[in-house]
């Protein structure tokens, strides 16, 4: 309280009157005990109140190292005191310009960066680069973008566009460009078994990229797994399949790694390990380990190659922001990879990954568990209800007295047990910050467990 004291203001009330938070019911909001964090000390959050919550989600999928490394906020101190924020518009900075050559020894066969703040406006960049590299090239045909089903790749009107999901976006729909969606294969899961690609869908999706090669500008997919529109680790060799068709059909290649690169499913760049190298990739998230908004799109040289000309021809991309290349961004961005390296954190992500697989067998015959889906620190725990022929979704408990959402239920009650998870529907996201210690990361599986457990009891006694 003394934090309140301090400043005279009652933060949890101002909150609940002036704040408008992302997808959140408010009415909701404003009836439940809402927390508003003041401190973050190591993988906790602190609230105005003094309680602790162990950071489950990672900050949105962010956070790196915990809240307080000191390596990456010193980073910051020292640039903030010789230059706060320079324009890259006609001018360069020294940290943009040392951070893109650290990404370009990362991201192999990448050779540019265009920098923004944060992943959406990633992938709108990715977008109208593509779009403008064919115009440039004479092909004014090409403009149709081709994208998964249950994909998400931001909330801004080109990253709906191609990353539609109903649940979040129907209302926006008026707004939204031509795009093609198709099926996604059935999920990579340890529970059931997958049995990888069929013939069938190969053939299907061939038809696709067959059908529309003549007008599609890009095939645009999350790396490695989708998350955010609904967990799906891909089979083995569906993405470096899809690299291949984009190369047969002339078919730019444009990868999400937004929240998947950077270690999240054990590898620092997830196109190198599946094999599929883009034409044009976007991160964000985890690049400034959690500490300041920033985002970059690579890109190819062929691509970027394309711009190139007399200013007479207007061939430059059109496309920029205020914050390009914020230097404070992109200082914490330089300490945070310095830090992959220095401390190895690859190698402790997939030893937290195998801890993580086989905790997952705890659970596995709960009868309100339909799937498991596992890769890095990453996974996915569908809740349904197994009884009988048919998995009927879980989609409310009666609990506090009324019928409520599953994933409400959760974030609640690990709340409770201080800890902060967010689901997606009725999926479990275990998300938690890669370099979380074995003790921490233990807590967060416990309680998540035993959540499990309480919503098996509340579904089997309604």
């Amino acid at each position: 309280m003394l934090f309140l004291n301090l400043i005279g203001l009652d933060l949890k009330k101002a909150d609940k009157l002036f704040v408008w938070h992302p997808y959140t019911q408010m009415e909701d909001w404003r009836k439940w005990n809402n927390r508003v964090i003041v401190r973050g000390d190591g993988f906790y959050l602190i609230d105005s109140e003094g309680n602790r919550y162990l950071d489950g989600c990672a900050s949105m999928w962010c956070n790196v190292w915990g809240h307080s490394r000191k390596e990456i906020m010193n980073s910051v101190i020292r640039q903030v005191q010789r230059l706060q924020h320079s324009t890259l518009f006609g001018l360069g900075n020294q940290p943009a310009t040392e951070l893109a050559e650290m990404l370009l020894k990362v991201a192999r066969k990448m050779d540019h960066v265009f920098y923004s703040d944060n992943g959406s406006a990633a992938i709108e960049v990715a977008l109208k680069m593509a779009l403008q590299y064919w115009r440039n090239k004479g092909n004014s045909k090409k403009k149709r973008f081709i994208s998964l089903e249950n994909a998400y790749h931001g909330d801004t009107v080109g990253a709906m566009s191609v990353g539609y999901v109903p649940n979040y976006f129907r209302p926006y729909k008026p707004m939204l460009r031509l795009s093609t969606r198709i099926r996604t294969p059935e999920p990579r899961t340890i529970l059931p078994k997958c049995n990888g690609i069929s013939h069938d869908y190969i053939e299907k999706i061939e038809r696709a990229f067959s059908a529309y090669s003549s007008e599609c500008c890009a095939f645009v997919m999350e790396s490695g797994a989708q998350i955010a529109g609904g967990v799906n680790i891909y089979p083995t060799g569906f993405q470096k399949m899809i690299a291949k068709l984009c190369q047969k059909y002339d078919i730019l290649l444009i990868l999400d790694e937004v929240a998947t690169g950077f270690g999240r499913l054990g590898n620092m760049v997830e196109y190198l390990a599946q094999g599929s190298i883009p034409d044009i990739v976007c991160f964000g998230k985890a690049l400034t380990g959690g500490y300041s908004p920033l985002a970059a799109t690579l890109c190819r040289s062929q691509i970027y190659s394309s711009f190139l000309s007399d200013y007479l021809e207007s061939k430059h991309f059109r496309h920029g922001h205020t914050y390009t290349g914020h230097p404070l961004g992109c200082s914490a961005a330089i300490a945070n990879l310095r830090l992959y390296k220095k401390q190895n954190l690859l190698s402790k992500i997939r030893k937290n990954s195998t801890y993580l697989r086989n905790r997952l067998k705890e659970i596995w015959e709960s009868p309100v568990i339909g799937s498991v889906g596992h890769k890095g620190l990453l996974a996915a725990v569908q809740l349904e209800d197994k009884r009988g022929k048919k998995r009927i979704p879980i989609e409310k408990l009666n609990v506090y007295g009324k019928q409520v959402r599953s994933n409400y239920y959760l974030t609640q009650e690990a709340l409770k047990r201080g800890v902060f998870i967010r689901g997606l529907g009725n999926t479990i996201v275990i998300i938690p910050p890669l370099a979380i210690d074995r003790e921490d990361f233990g807590h967060l599986l416990d309680v998540i467990f035993e959540l499990v457990g309480k919503v098996e009891a509340y579904h089997s006694n309604p």
